[in-house]
């Protein structure tokens, strides 16, 4: 098929079009959660923009294959070795076992995927399911002669590579190796400060609560090497596009790039998809800081999380994104007016083929020119206030949504039905609203959250803003 699509490729810092390995296929991997907590939205965003790279790949006509790890072992608090383990860290905090922690928040990253309608990857696979993968990689390093054992564990040895820090200028180089001596100065076991553990066998914490057998004793895998191994399981050896958040780049797939080129003795991936992170007033949101964001937070503040996506692909996904609640009031308001304009539209005519060719080409071409989610919103505006037949501009609302997934027809059906509620049951809603209101005046949460979910129970979801609280049938 003719090969159209761009992206950013962050190996080469350039817009490159995408030329996959096998014509007309897409073998892409994503770094999938860390478990040990809720995701915040600002690690949302990057499953947000790549949920729209793989529909918009396959809008366009290629068929992708999307594999996505589950890090439920070896994540340390440092990137770089050091720290706690962040399953552990969970399961002290909740006083859980690590794998009551995993599947907790597995259900949990998942349950706001829907929410925000990401598609589940093709294959999800756990790192606790690839012990032997790891093993057997680790084994064939140290055969190469790419790894060494020291203290008991294993390490890659990055002063056989040719070119270490693959994403950096040289200026960006010299900052990370003075950043790598002083973040790693502690573990004397390393030859170069750069190497990373492949397989540790003495930490320097006794409570690690998963291990296995290994030729080097009983120990667990760094965190690094489980998405090269499980990326080869299921997609080979030639991977096509690789994602992540941009602060996976260094050192989490320098990494990657580094065992995996080693093990294979070729190109392991050619395009790199990063994207950047979510911002607020004090800085990137993070879960370090104990303050984060989360979607269950934002529906408890009356937000629908289809506008937190709609936020998301307002910016493109290579710009930092700020983030606020005036912000978001402001895209709920730009959310309703669009689906109040769709919900207009009747449903005549018959489709013009050449308004639509039109339409879809130009769509398709915000898609491939590095994914410009803002701009191909703006198709939508424009083909609302274009002279065509509404069956035409329904039909193209609707496939375009099939990348966006903002619920556009969905929503717009729901306002079209509308609040069709009897006096009776609009005298008991507003006089339950009233009663919260009250609750919430006297400080008393319990009341105003039960008078919540008793509506709830009946179909009504009230909302709160500024302007005061709404409601809906749900």
């Amino acid at each position: 098929m003719e090969n159209k699509f761009k992206i950013f490729n962050s190996l080469h810092r350039e817009v490159e079009t995408i030329i996959p390995n096998e014509d007309g296929k897409i073998a892409m991997y994503t770094c999938g959660p860390t478990v040990y907590h809720f995701a915040h939205i600002g690690n949302l965003r990057s499953y947000i923009m790549e949920d729209v790279l793989v529909k918009s790949l396959r809008f366009v006509g290629y068929d992708v294959k999307r594999v996505m790890n589950i890090t439920d072992v070896g994540h340390l608090s440092s990137d770089a070795d050091t720290g706690e383990d962040k399953m552990v860290k969970g399961a002290k905090r909740e006083h859980k076992t690590v794998m009551e922690i995993a599947k907790f928040y597995t259900d949990a990253f998942f349950a706001d995927c829907k929410d925000l309608n990401i598609a589940d990857p093709d294959v999800v696979e756990p790192a606790t399911n690839c012990i032997p993968e790891f093993i057997h990689m680790v084994e064939a390093l140290l055969e190469k002669g790419y790894a060494y054992q020291a203290g008991g564990n294993v390490y890659f040895d990055t002063s056989k590579l040719d070119d270490y820090y693959v994403f950096s200028s040289a200026t960006e180089k010299e900052q990370l190796q003075v950043g790598v001596r002083d973040d790693v100065a502690e573990d004397t076991n390393k030859k170069n400060k750069s190497d990373f553990v492949l397989w540790f066998t003495k930490s320097k914490f006794e409570d690690q609560a998963l291990k296995w057998d290994s030729p080097w004793g009983v120990g667990y895998p760094g965190w690094h090497i489980e998405c090269s191994c499980i990326s080869m399981k299921h997609l080979g050896e030639y991977m096509d596009i690789h994602c992540g958040g941009i602060d996976n780049m260094f050192p989490h797939h320098t990494n990657e790039i580094a065992q995996s080129e080693a093990y294979l003795g070729h190109k392991w991936c050619n395009y790199w998809f990063h994207v950047h992170h979510l911002n607020d007033q004090s800085g990137k949101m993070s879960k370090s800081k104990g303050d984060f964001l989360t979607v269950s937070l934002l529906k408890e503040k009356g937000y629908n999380p289809l506008v937190y996506r709609m936020f998301c692909l307002q910016s493109h996904y290579r710009k930092p994104l700020m983030f606020s609640y005036d912000v978001l009031d402001n895209m709920t308001s730009a959310y309703e007016k669009l689906v109040k304009k769709i919900a207009e539209i009747k449903e005549e005519g018959t489709v013009d083929e050449a308004a639509y060719k039109e339409y879809r080409g130009k769509f398709e071409e915000c898609l491939c020119n590095d994914v410009n989610t803002s701009t191909a919103i703006t198709v939508i505006y424009d083909l609302l206030k274009a002279d065509m037949s509404g069956a035409t501009k329904l039909k193209l609302i609707d496939e375009f949504d099939q990348v966006l997934s903002l619920d556009l027809l969905k929503a717009a059906k729901e306002l079209g039905e509308g609040k069709n509620v009897d006096a009776e049951l609009e005298s008991y809603i507003n006089e339950k609203i009233a009663e919260r209101k009250a609750a919430k005046k006297a400080k008393d949460f319990a009341t105003a959250d039960a008078i919540r979910e008793e509506l709830l129970t009946k179909g009504i979801a009230i909302k709160d803003t500024r302007e005061g609280t709404t409601w809906e049938l749900v």
